[in-house]
């Protein structure tokens, strides 16, 4: 990275407010100077009087040409400035998150730790790295020895960038077992670090996986959308008496029932269904099924603001269907991950699934996203997601 003599960039509107209080986002159509840049150039922002607003790492692809590094003209973008930021992250997960208990959790996430565009997860001594900008590439060289540093034993790093390649690339260090087992809450999980959803494992449903091992006892459970079984593990830890975990993903399932075994629960009384969600809730509501507690955790539903309408509907749609599995009194957690889609948007989508079930609910918990994936305060882009639990009262 590189401050002497960085280009100047000058905003083309009267907008340096929002980015001195905070927002790390500069796009393109902001800015009135453009220039030949290459990605990952450092750049300073000005405002229409030449005025110092902002340090950033350019993006010549992307509608965001600029993110934010730091709102100080005097602190120069070099590997100090990333050691520094790494410790900043570790310093806080160690405090909230880390422990005998629990060795995975977000090291970095991106706006929210003032890294745009860097998502670090670590895994038992294992840290993969995701660049979600192409102003990020020039740069992982870099982040990898600042990793290196700021992380004590870090046994390996590998890379999951969007922008390269979807598949797994070790960079420095040791190959992780195939899988490699993680504590969370003393719950076990394999996870595929290389070829797993994200970055192998959603390390975001912590806290939400953790409430459902505490309500679940004497329940029967239907986990929808279970992935490799991170809900149906905690529910059958707290005591359900039967868990079904449904998955399009036929490896994702198995790898569900091999997590079971991996925390010394006998797989046989639960069932692990590889099929369409929405075919298997039509199919359990015809033949009359009820569950003590029904969880949806889709995946995100709108990639885009002209998306969201569309969105709002697919998730009342499938929570109006998934309501008629829930007994009365029993539970019902849904979750959504679509950052455009807000906590109230939500919410509203909900109670219209309610209505037109006819069904009655109270609102007993509500979970967003835990402390080691945090939200900037300007930066509302940042709250993705949601998880409420609901008590079926008709």
């Amino acid at each position: 990275m590189s401050n002497a003599a960085n280009v100047r960039l000058t905003l083309a509107r009267d907008l340096a407010r929002p980015i001195r209080a905070g927002h790390p986002w500069i796009y393109r159509n902001a800015l009135a100077s453009h220039a030949d840049l290459p990605a990952g150039a450092v750049v300073d922002v000005t405002d229409g009087r030449g005025r110092f607003v902002a340090r950033g790492y350019y993006d010549p692809k992307a509608a965001v040409a600029v993110r934010v590094l730091t709102l100080d003209a005097d602190e120069r973008i070099d590997s100090a400035f990333l050691r520094r930021r790494l410790h900043s992250c570790l310093e806080l997960r160690r405090a909230l998150v880390a422990g005998d208990e629990t060795n995975a959790f977000r090291l970095v996430h991106g706006e929210g730790d003032g890294l745009p565009g860097v998502i670090i997860d670590l895994y038992a001594g294992y840290a993969v790295l995701k660049l979600y900008s192409a102003g990020l590439l020039p740069h992982r060289d870099s982040l990898v020895r600042a990793l290196r540093d700021a992380v004590p034993g870090l046994k390996g790093i590998i890379a999951r960038d969007d922008l390269k390649a979807e598949k797994g690339e070790l960079l420095v260090g040791d190959t992780p077992p195939d899988p490699l087992v993680i504590l969370e809450n003393g719950a076990k999980f394999a996870v595929d670090l290389f070829g797993g959803q994200k970055t192998g494992f959603f390390l975001d449903q912590r806290e939400s996986r953790f409430l459902v091992r505490r309500l679940a006892s004497g329940k029967s459970v239907l986990n929808c959308f279970g992935y490799t079984g991170g809900f149906s593990i905690n529910a059958a830890l707290g005591g359900a008496g039967r868990v079904v975990t449904v998955d399009l993903d036929a490896d994702a399932v198995a790898l569900a029932r091999r997590n079971f075994t991996l925390n010394g629960l006998d797989p046989a009384p639960h069932d692990f269904w590889a099929a369409d969600v929405g075919s298997t809730v039509k199919r359990l509501t015809e033949q009359g099924e009820k569950f003590g507690m029904v969880i949806l955790d889709p995946p995100a539903y709108a990639k885009s603001q002209k998306a969201v309408d569309a969105a709002v509907a697919g998730y009342t749609a499938l929570n109006r269907t998934a309501l008629a599995l829930v007994e009365k009194d029993g539970l019902f957690c849904t979750a959504s991950c679509t950052a455009r889609v807000s906590a109230e948007d939500f919410f509203s989508a909900v109670k219209s699934a309610a209505s037109a079930a006819g069904v009655r609910l109270q609102l007993l918990f509500q979970r967003f996203q835990p402390p080691d994936h945090p939200i900037a305060l300007q930066f509302p882009e940042g709250r993705y997601l949601k998880f409420f639990v609901f008590r079926r009262v008709d």
